[in-house]
This record gives C-alpha cells, sequence and structure tokens, in this order.
C-alpha cells in the first residue's frame, strides 16, 4: 500500500514525501509539528496484538514499558499513566488494573485500528487531561462496497493469530464486523529463558522472592489469549444525517505479568460508542456531533498461579472500571478561520477489592479503591488561520472536576483548571519551515493517587494531593530540499506539583520538576528503488527538589538516547523489503531512591519482507532482535508493585524478547 508522510499546521504541506513510485509504505505522518498519525495500523502491524509496542517502534517519543507479551504501557517523553490522554474513535478508557496490567492502550487491538494520532505535550484542547499527549485511536470505518480480508499470523513461541474482517452495504446503510483471536506461549529472551526461567534466575541470586516463582503445574502456562469482536453500522438517516454506532468486546485469559506478583486471570473490556452527526445545519455549524459512550474493563489478578498461594492462600485483587461520557461538538469555518467547539461531560468510576481464597477483606478499609467518581464538565474552543506565510492553531480549554468517595475518612475533593496552547508555522522558504508552540495544561490526581490503600489497608494515596500543571513550550524546524528531509524539535517542560512516588514515606506526593529533550527525524532517497529514514531521541528530567526524606533529584522514567536507522529496499515491484537498526545508550540517569536501576544499553537488528500477488493476496515475514539480544528496556520505579527479593535488592527486571520470527498471509475480497 503507497502512502506519503505529510506534515502541515493548519494544511496538508509536503514533509517527507513518498520516495517513488516503485517503493513500498511509509506508515508515519505528521499532519501538525507537534502530531504524528501512524497510518494503516490494521495493515502494518500485524505481529501481535500489542498496540503499544507498535507505538514505541514508530514514534520517536514513544518509549515501551514491558510487562508481558502483551498489554504493555507506553511513555511518552518522560510521562505516562494519567499524563496521558488515550481515547478510542474520541471515547475516554481507563484501565482497572492500578499496577497497570490494563493500561487504555491495551483495550483495542492492532487489527481492528485505521490509524493513531499522537499529539505530544499539552497542544490538544480537545481531550482532558491531555497533560503529556493525547493518543487517539482511529478504528477502522465500514465501506459502501462488499470487502474483506482474512489474516492468519504465525511466529514463534507458537504465536498464532487468526482474524477477519467483513465490510459492505448501500448508499444509506453500512456495516463493519471484525473478529479476532489471538495466542502465544512465554516467550524466550536473548538467553532462551522464559518467563518461568527469567524468575528462576532472579530467584537464585535472591531466595527471600522464592514465593514469587510459578508454581510446577503452571511454569508452562500460554503467556496470554486473546479473542476480540467489533461491530459498526453507519445509517444516513437523511442527506445531512448520520447515525453512527459501535460496540467492541476484548476478551484476554490468563495474562502472565512474571514481574510482578500476581497475574491478570482476564482482562474483559466492553465499548460501546453512538454519535449522531448533523451537516450544514447553517452559518455556524457545518459539522455537529452529538456523542455518547460507555467503556467497561473489569480486570482481577491474583497469585494463583504462584508458590506464595501454598503459603498465603489465594489472594485477589479485584478491580472495575467504568466510564461514561458525553459530548456535543460544533465544526464550523467563518471567513479563514476553521473553528471546533465542544461541551463535554464525563464521570470515571474506579472500584478494587481484596479476595482471600475468593472470600473478601472486610470493607470499607481494605477496599484497595473505593468506589470513585470522578466527574469532569469540560469545553473547549479551537481555532486554526493562516496569516501570510504562518499558519497558525490555538485552543483554549476549561474543565471543572469533582472527586467523591464514600470510604469514610477520605476527602472528597474538587479541582477547577484552564489551560490552552498557541502554536505557529512559519513558511521561511520553500525549503524550510520553522515552528514554535507554547501550551499548558492541567490533570488532576487519579483515585489510586488520592486514595489507594493496599491489602494491608495501609494508605498509600495522599488525598492532599494537588493537580498537576505542565508548561510547555516547543521549537522546531524542517527542511526538505530535493530527495532529503529532516525535522528536528526540541521542548522544555515544567511540571508545577508533579505527583510522584516517595518509596521512603511509601506514598505519592507533589514535586516541581522539569523535562527536556531533542527529536530529530528524517528520510533521503538514494534512487527509485532504496531510500532510508532514521529518528534520533534525547530527554533529561529533573526534581526541582528531592522528595521528603530522599537526597535523588533524577525523574524517574526518563528514557535514555534511543537511535533507529533504516534501509528500504524495493527490488521488484509490490515487493518492499526493510532493515531496520535500533539502539539505546546506557540508562544511568535514575532515580534510585525510588528503585529505578541502571540498564546497559543494546542494540538489535529487525528485517521484514513484503509482497503482494495483485490485489489479493500479501505475505509478510521478518525477523526481529535478529542477532538474538539479550537486553531490557523497561525500569523499575516503585509507582509499581514488581517482585523484589528484599529491602536491599534490586528489583526484578524483565527481558525483551529474544530472537522472534513471524510470519503472516492475508487475503483481501
Amino acid at each position: 500500500m503507497k502512502k506519503t508522510v505529510l506534515l502541515s499546521v493548519a494544511t496538508a504541506a509536503t514533509l517527507w514525501a513518498a520516495p517513488s513510485e516503485d517503493l513500498g509504505a511509509i506508515d508515519v505522518n505528521a499532519t501538525a509539528f507537534e502530531t504524528t498519525v501512524v497510518e494503516d495500523v490494521a495493515g502494518e502491524e500485524i505481529r501481535s496484538a500489542d498496540v503499544a509496542d507498535a507505538l514505541a517502534q514508530k514514534v520517536p517519543g514513544i518509549s515501551l514499558v514491558r510487562r508481558s507479551a502483551v498489554a504493555n504501557d507506553i511513555i511518552v517523553r518522560g510521562l505516562k499513566k494519567d499524563n496521558l490522554s488515550v481515547t478510542i474513535d474520541g471515547a475516554q478508557i481507563y484501565g482497572a488494573c492500578p499496577n497497570r496490567m490494563d493500561p487504555p492502550i491495551s483495550h483495542i487491538l492492532a487489527n481492528n485500528i485505521d490509524n493513531i494520532e499522537v499529539t505530544e505535550g499539552p497542544f490538544d484542547v480537545t481531550e482532558p487531561g491531555a497533560l503529556g499527549a493525547s493518543i487517539k485511536i482511529n478504528t477502522l470505518k465500514p465501506s459502501k462496497e462488499f470487502a474483506g480480508d482474512i489474516n492468519l499470523g504465525l511466529g514463534s513461541w507458537k504465536y498464532s493469530k487468526l482474524s477477519t474482517d467483513l465490510s459492505g452495504g448501500t448508499d444509506t446503510f453500512r456495516f463493519l464486523l471484525s473478529l479476532s483471536t489471538e495466542t502465544s506461549d512465554q516467550y524466550k529472551d536473548g538467553h532462551g529463558d522464559t518467563f518461568a526461567e527469567q524468575q528462576d534466575r532472579y530467584i537464585r541470586e535472591h531466595p527471600s522472592a522464592a514465593g514469587m516463582g510459578y508454581l510446577p503445574q503452571y511454569r508452562d502456562l500460554k503467556a496470554y489469549t486473546k479473542s476480540t469482536m467489533m461491530g459498526k453500522i453507519f445509517w444516513d438517516v437523511t442527506d445531512d444525517q448520520t447515525l453512527q454506532m459501535s460496540y467492541t468486546a476484548n476478551r484476554s485469559d490468563n495474562i502472565l505479568y512474571p514481574n510482578t506478583p500476581m497475574d491478570a486471570e482476564y482482562d474483559n473490556s466492553d465499548l460501546f460508542d453512538t454519535k449522531y452527526i448533523f451537516r450544514s445545519l447553517g452559518e455556524y455549524s457545518d459539522k455537529l456531533t452529538l456523542h455518547y459512550y460507555r467503556t467497561k474493563v473489569d480486570h482481577p489478578m491474583s497469585n494463583r498461579y504462584r508458590k506464595s498461594s501454598l503459603m498465603k492462600g489465594v489472594i485477589k485483587h479485584w478491580l472495575s472500571t467504568q466510564v461514561d461520557g458525553a459530548a456535543i461538538v460544533n465544526e464550523y469555518r467563518l471567513g479563514e478561520h476553521t473553528l471546533e467547539s465542544g461541551l463535554e461531560f464525563s464521570r470515571r468510576n474506579w472500584d478494587g477489592k481484596y479476595y482471600k481464597n475468593d472470600h473478601p477483606f472486610p470493607a470499607p478499609l481494605f477496599h484497595s479503591i473505593y468506589d470513585v467518581d470522578t466527574d469532569d464538565y469540560g469545553a473547549y474552543t479551537k481555532d486554526r488561520f493562516s496569516t501570510g506565510d504562518v499558519d497558525w492553531n490555538l485552543g483554549v480549554r476549561l474543565d471543572h472536576y469533582k472527586i467523591d468517595t464514600p470510604r469514610p475518612g477520605d476527602r472528597d475533593r474538587t479541582f477547577d483548571g484552564l489551560g490552552g496552547n498557541l502554536l505557529a508555522s512559519y513558511r521561511l522558504s520553500e525549503a524550510w519551515t520553522l515552528f514554535l508552540g507554547t501550551g499548558s495544561a492541567m490533570r488532576v490526581p487519579d483515585p489510586k493517587e488520592l486514595y489507594f490503600r493496599n491489602k494491608m489497608g495501609m494508605m498509600v494515596g495522599n488525598d492532599n494531593l494537588d493537580a498537576v500543571r505542565n508548561y510547555e513550550i516547543d521549537t522546531g524546524a524542517e527542511w526538505n530540499v530535493a530527495d532529503l528531509n529532516f525535522r528536528l524539535k526540541g521542548f522544555y517542560n515544567y511540571l508545577s506539583n508533579d505527583i510522584l512516588y516517595n518509596a521512603t514515606a511509601k506514598k505519592y506526593e507533589n514535586d516541581d520538576a522539569y523535562i527536556y529533550g531533542v527529536e530529530l527525524s528524517g528520510s533521503y532517497t538514494y534512487s527509485h528503488t532504496l531510500y532510508f529514514d532514521g529518528s534520533f531521541t534525547w530527554l533529561r528530567g529533573k526534581k526541582k527538589d528531592p522528595l521528603n526524606g530522599q537526597s535523588d533529584t533524577d525523574l524517574p522514567d526518563i528514557a535514555p538516547m534511543k537511535v533507529t536507522l533504516a534501509a528500504n529496499w524495493s527490488p521488484w515491484a509490490d515487493t518492499m523489503l526493510r532493515a531496520e537498526f535500533m539502539a539505546s545508550a546506557r540508562w544511568d540517569h535514575i532515580d534510585a531512591d525510588n528503585g529505578e536501576q541502571v540498564i546497559a544499553g543494546w542494540g538489535i537488528v529487525n528485517l521484514r519482507a513484503q509482497n503482494s500477488w495483485g490485489e489479493h493476496l500479501e505475505l509478510t515475514a521478518g525477523n526481529d532482535n535478529l542477532f538474538d539480544k539479550t537486553y531490557a528496556l523497561s525500569n523499575t520505579y516503585k509507582d509499581l508493585t514488581l517482585i523484589s527479593g528484599g529491602t536491599d535488592a534490586p528489583t526484578m527486571l524483565l527481558n525483551e524478547p529474544g530472537r522472534y520470527v513471524y510470519a503472516n498471509i492475508r487475503y483481501k475480497f
């Protein structure tokens, strides 16, 4: 599939032109200097369902938080968790697990996704709480023509996936049905160790962690099994009115988290979405959208498969979350201005409780999170226009939050926040474009940070926390000359009242902090059959002052320098070969007081080949980590509960997969 990579702040001006009609796909577009769009996710990301892994490979500013073989998390330029806003077709979704076993991005599979818009920084006023970035996942849409495909994927460690899409309709009614099932054994790292064997290696060095090992009868469990169903209908009620309805069900069973004390017995999510769209209502409304959605997640995790269950019994932590949301969005043009305004309401409920041998602990003390509602009343407006050679984007957002919990002794909270941004793109010449943007956004403490209690009833949350605010400035330049282009961006964040975990006090607290860094990406077309692309990222993050009782001022989750270089060759029509080198520097700027540890640098080689036969048949094959390197890329910040062999022992690192060979055959009709 041919695609181009484009850059514009207001309209589509060329950033990365496709090297030639003979070359295959580049699947990352930039629609504004602060936004990257990963295109054709369902078609390109056929290795697994893990959207986090795909984003970490495609977007320079994103790094992966490895927790398992699937359902992993992401960090965007040093910020993660609720500092990022994740929506699926505009619907907010949150994971139920306070230990991030089911991050929001894990509740949609790659084969259901059309594209993903990643806006780094506080530059998206359409999303509440988009302090560090907004991740907008746009799923596949039904077509009028009858069409579909069948995908069969196979890979190392008995990985298998079968999926199918079917779409069709008439001039007024269209439908889409997507089904998939996927499973894999435990992957092996570069040493050839499975999850259970990685645990063995850690326990040999730290025997006090022996209870965290898998029981003999469960050592060879599959790493996960996932199934999904997505259904959509689009009905053009009149020429100017459309009803869109969708339902997505995700079912995951027995997801193993080897360096965490518990595994997920299952993760189930249900996403309901309805939009009614009016067009051409008048001078001040080209498009009016009424939107209602509900997202639900059910997540029980336990030590059922671990040796600790023989000594302590089966301890289960069962959590659920639900978001109900509604919005009215109006879009119109007024002279040279393209405007969008919205009114929104959402209620996020989060509840969690502990069980022993399927009997609940006493309530309310032993609720981890006690039926907390977070209500958000939001309003925003944004504008896009041009003056001469300058394109402008500006926006403003106002939110009122109300957070309620029925637990005696925990206080309810309210927060108000005003934020906004201003972005400018100046076309200096045909070759050069300069960018400058500044913005601010707020996000409120989440229920874990405010109210969480561990299974012993000890308060880890802090209901005195203030909201976090990010003040950011981004600047950059883009250069296009003949077959060479590059894009350079620098940024600086000042985080007022950043919410950080204090491992000494075993509580969350506020502290000011700052993050700065640079990103560079580009491509070079050598010939009509060969082009190169690459990226470079570098970050630093510091706390303004050490946390109470500590001395370290390094900010956690600041991934080290990362480089990607790739060659793309199309020796024949309908064939694309890609060789990619990815490397990371040594991770030695760490928050040691709060559990991070030095991680060695690494470099790996990935290969990929794709060939099409006509319009119907496509084969993709690849080999990730060609030289079977042993390496880890995720650190061990203690805001997550991970396996530890004692007070002075380092937390267990989880290694990345070793050599992974995969193939996918796709038949389109």
